[in-house]
């Protein structure tokens, strides 16, 4: 069996920050949401391999250089240029004669997946991983199963009135045989993204779900982001990171290197600094702020400032500031 992160996408609901960042490589803690996923496809051994876009292939690349996978590169470099999903994993797994676990790239999960393979080998039939949302407007943003028993009998993507709270959540084992039906799924006309390729799968063949619990995520936009940052934090704050006496750091919080933290600032709890930015005067929680960024005077609450960024005297809340921004109010 091979694996592969669907890493492609252009994750739009995360402009500004995601259109010089993949979203897949944002931190998460100290870590990035790609490791959780490839820890967990770890303990199977499997070939691993990863599908992006040229836009990001040297990001992805870079952060590929310690680790045992294969990085696949779509030639587009932009979101109207997208191959989309299915047809994206129809070419990586082009000449692979091999079952395929699929996951994407943005999914951030607790739950390990030995369960999931396991059935699927047992059963070696089409595999969709399921959650309970239990929110049937939250419903209304994913596939959504119905089912009869294990088997699903019929899956809407995105639909209007879900009949169940059952969703899919980017995870799907695919025996080699519906692998081969991939291109001809793609020769037809048809919504090219893996939900619309389900519905179409289980009019054709016997399609089983598998219903995971504990925590997931699918960092879709900024809150998700967020909560999923809040979920997997891990304190980490750097040697030469340099906090003043007259400043407090609340934990979990992750702060890189060459970090100063001055003049009775409060970073955390739930706080990313990346390397080299200053915070002073300022207190911040529950937001990501990416390296060379300055801020001073500034209050912070769930929100993203992207890199080089300079902002001064201003709260900000639930925002997405783009990089190399320079807001400040009064003097």
């Amino acid at each position: 069996m091979k694996a592969v992160i669907m890493a492609g996408g252009y994750a739009t609901r995360l402009w500004p920050i995601t259109k010089t960042k993949a979203k897949p490589l944002l931190p998460v803690g100290k870590k990035k949401i790609i490791d959780h996923i490839y820890e967990k496809l770890l303990p199977f051994d499997f070939e691993i391999l990863v599908s992006t876009n040229l836009r990001f292939a040297e990001d992805f690349r870079e952060w590929a250089k310690d680790k045992e996978v294969e990085v696949i590169v779509e030639e587009t470099t932009k979101e109207e240029e997208k191959l989309g999903a299915v047809r994206a994993l129809s070419e990586v797994t082009k000449g692979i004669n091999d079952d395929v676990l699929v996951v994407a790239g943005d999914n951030i999960f607790s739950f390990t997946l030995e369960g999931f393979v396991r059935k699927f080998e047992e059963e070696k039939k089409p595999l969709i991983a399921l959650y309970d949302v239990k929110d049937k407007e939250l419903a209304k943003r994913y596939g959504v199963a119905v089912m009869n028993g294990e088997r699903i009998v019929e899956f809407y993507e995105k639909p209007e009135k879900p009949l169940t709270t059952l969703v899919g959540i980017g995870i799907y084992a695919l025996p080699e045989k519906v692998v081969k039906m991939l291109p001809e799924y793609v020769r037809g006309e048809r919504k090219d993204n893996l939900g619309d390729f389900v519905s179409w799968l289980v009019s054709r063949e016997e399609v089983l779900g598998y219903i995971f619990n504990d925590n997931w995520f699918d960092v879709g936009n900024p809150d998700s982001y967020i909560e999923a940052f809040k979920c997997y934090m891990k304190s980490y704050i750097a040697e030469d990171a340099r906090i003043d006496e007259t400043s407090k750091i609340i934990e979990p919080v992750v702060i890189e290197e060459g970090v100063e933290v001055r003049e009775r600032s409060i970073v955390g709890p739930f706080a990313y600094i990346g390397k080299n930015s200053v915070i002073e005067s300022s207190d911040i929680s529950e937001s990501v702020v990416f390296e060379d960024v300055i801020l001073r005077k500034v209050k912070l609450w769930r929100s993203i400032v992207d890199e080089k960024c300079e902002i001064r005297n201003l709260e900000l809340s639930s925002s997405i500031i783009g990089g190399h921004a320079k807001i400040q109010r009064g003097e």
